[in-house]
């Protein structure tokens, strides 16, 4: 009786509780809420989020069963299902190369779908892509799209997405202008994903962009028109081909890159982004004082590299609320006798960086140390021009000797420091 009664309460439950409960479980259980009583039957048939894995069957060792089970799953829940469908989630690796999802998406783009993912898995990599049928051009009122190994074609009256807030392509095959015109076609584009991409030359035009996650094999990237991107990563991939293309590049990759992006609040920089934009770099243009800036992490910082120092000393020094930095050296094989042979360590004095101080940096991580001395001069700088810091954490890398490690704790303590409070936590990666 008692158990009837807590049923029949769930069951009287508001609609949009119940359409809430069935949302938050899995599709298979959902559906499977049909057999509970008459007044559950086919309630999650009206459900607007639909989001299908592999889970939704049982997993065999015959590929082609599994295929089979997940097939006649989705596309039978499609066909029961009642109202508008405002999610659709597909993650398998299963279905790389199923003509079935031409349908699915065709009968997706007239139920209203405002969110779509697709994600194609295929071990190793291997497989055909699958290729976005025209359909998907005909969700206008798309606000996410998120595209696994894929290959997209729009047709050439596309003109973009009037709603799209946020889009994500991970291994997709495009051509590098299509991804321009579809990125320029989404004026309300908020986030921007784009990842595993091989020799692309791109130019963001995106005037509401906020946050940006770049990663793969770029020649070039130029930020046209971001002006109110808070927050980027940047994850720069390098090969003897692209590496030429920046040596050669006779403009300034540090403009083109962050000389609009007046609010940014949070940058990353990953492998070889302070190389990248080091490239045409000129000291004398500090465009624009990045006063939101609060948080900067460079990866494989090459402190043998003057240009590389520019860049590391633009950015900090245009960043006057700058609260937390993080850097790391390069994580190969370091020639420690080159380094130690580094000349000109005056150039600290001569650059006139005595008048900059970092009224508000608290916390920095030196992680990857070689001990390098325009390594240490940078930590030294940091010390004495940092009035309210509070940790100074240094690790070197894992080549570092005992005896050079001991080198590196000796000169950190006899450092001057600007604030009376700062710690130096001397660590092991």
């Amino acid at each position: 009786m008692g158990d009837a009664l807590v049923q029949d309460l769930i069951s009287d439950l508001p609609e949009s509780i119940i359409e809430s409960i069935l949302t938050r479980l899995p599709i298979r259980d959902a559906v499977r809420t049909s057999i509970l009583s008459s007044k559950w039957r086919y309630k999650w048939a009206s459900i607007t989020q639909l989001v299908f894995d592999d889970r939704c069957v049982t997993l065999r060792s015959d590929r082609a069963l599994v295929e089979k089970s997940l097939i006649d799953f989705i596309t039978k829940a499609l066909f029961l299902h009642k109202g508008p469908i405002h999610k659709f989630q597909l993650s398998t690796w299963y279905l790389q190369n199923c003509s079935d999802i031409d349908q699915w998406l065709l009968f997706l783009s007239r139920n209203d779908i405002k969110e779509l993912v697709l994600v194609l898995e295929e071990e190793e990599g291997e497989g055909e892509l699958f290729r976005v049928p025209a359909s998907l051009f005909h969700c206008k009122k798309l606000t996410r799209l998120d595209l696994f190994r894929c290959e997209l074609d729009p047709p050439l009256t596309f003109k973009g997405f009037s709603y799209l807030n946020s889009l994500t392509l991970h291994q997709v095959l495009v051509a590098p202008d299509v991804i321009e015109s579809l990125i320029s076609g989404c004026p309300l584009l908020e986030n921007l994903a784009i990842s595993y991409f091989d020799s692309l030359a791109l130019n963001i035009k995106a005037p509401n962009l906020k946050f940006l996650f770049l990663e793969g094999e770029f020649k070039d990237i130029k930020l046209e028109n971001t002006p109110l991107l808070v927050a980027m990563s940047v994850d720069m991939y390098m090969t003897e081909d692209n590496a030429e293309h920046f040596e050669q590049s006779s403009s300034c990759n540090f403009v083109k890159f962050l000389g609009g992006v007046p609010l940014l609040e949070k940058l990353i920089g990953r492998v070889y982004f302070t190389k990248y934009l080091s490239i045409g770099y000129d000291l004398g243009k500090l465009l624009v004082t990045y006063e939101h800036l609060k948080v900067i992490e460079l990866n494989q910082v090459c402190f043998e590299d003057r240009k590389e120092i520019y860049v590391v000393l633009r950015l900090i020094m245009s960043s006057p609320n700058l609260t937390e930095l993080q850097i790391s050296g390069p994580t190969n094989a370091v020639d420690f006798v080159i380094a130690l042979e580094a000349s000109d360590l005056k150039f600290w004095e001569k650059e006139g960086l005595s008048k900059y101080s970092f009224e508000k940096l608290k916390l920095v991580r030196m992680t990857c140390m070689s001990g390098v001395p325009h390594e240490m001069e940078f930590i030294k700088f940091l010390l004495s021009r940092s009035p309210v810091l509070e940790t100074m954490s240094v690790a070197p890398c894992s080549l570092c000797t005992i005896a050079r490690r001991l080198n590196m704790l000796t000169e950190l303590v006899k450092f001057r420091r600007a604030s009376p409070q700062a710690e130096i936590v001397f660590t092991h990666e």
